[in-house]
């Protein structure tokens, strides 16, 4: 039972969240919303997080409630930690599984001994092309939405900073990895940079956000049991 009152949320939470795979990060903020002001009877609230999640993606979600928005942006800067799979061999439009795999390649020659020489270009500060499939804004309008068009257009590069891309595992064409990243790093992006350097192809089949900055993700809940814990009851939205 969460015996936090109606005072706390407003004065400001930090509240750590395991987002479940499928879930976009709006749809998790949207239950903890509906739970705190079902339980309090509230008409206005702020809530927000602080750093999105693909639905593909599962892991540490930070949600700041009451006056506690207003340190989203210092958040949001922190480094992030992600482990995952790159499945090697096969490129998709969005990088990552929401799209189907269009081109397949050659995984014979890769070694561990050729991932250990091809990692260190991917680490310290890189420059990145994000993927068309992502909600940055070019011209006022989501990047998503023209290409979901079929229309192309020129993406920028932009600089980020890895400080940790490590294998933690390798059963081709599966392979494990852990990285610590800055703000505004794509996880897909490096997934599918690597296939190319690899000579073959790549995207992102599994990513899991472990920690954001000293926020960990084995001290987050599901949403769910947040909302549980808090009105006592099972809940449904």
């Amino acid at each position: 039972m969460d015996s936090r009152t109606q005072e706390d949320f407003l004065d400001g939470q930090i509240l750590l969240i395991d987002k479940p795979l499928g879930w976009s990060s709006f749809q998790a903020v949207n239950k903890l919303k509906w739970a705190i002001r079902t339980k309090f009877k509230l008409k206005k609230f702020k809530i927000g997080h602080a750093g999105t999640l693909d639905p593909l993606a599962t892991g540490l979600l930070i949600i700041c409630s009451g006056k506690f928005t207003k340190r989203i942006t210092e958040l949001q800067g922190q480094a992030k930690e992600y482990t995952g799979t790159i499945t090697l061999g096969g490129t998709t439009p969005s990088y990552d599984l929401e799209t189907e795999v269009d081109k397949t390649y050659p995984t014979e020659h890769i070694t561990e001994a050729l991932l250990d020489e091809t990692l260190p270009q991917f680490i310290g500060d890189i420059e990145q092309r994000p993927p068309v499939f992502s909600a940055l804004k070019k011209d006022g309008k989501r990047l998503y939405e023209y290409a979901r068009e079929g229309k192309e257009v020129e993406i920028k590069l932009r600089s980020v900073n890895v400080s940790v891309f490590e294998i933690t595992e390798m059963k081709l064409p599966d392979v494990k990895f852990r990285i610590v990243c800055s703000k505004g790093t794509y996880i897909r992006s490096l997934a599918h940079d690597l296939g190319q350097a690899l000579q073959s192809g790549g995207h992102l089949s599994e990513l899991r956000r472990t920690k954001i900055g000293d926020y960990n993700v084995n001290n987050a809940i599901d949403p769910n049991v947040f909302a549980e814990n808090l009105l006592g009851k099972t809940s449904e939205s």
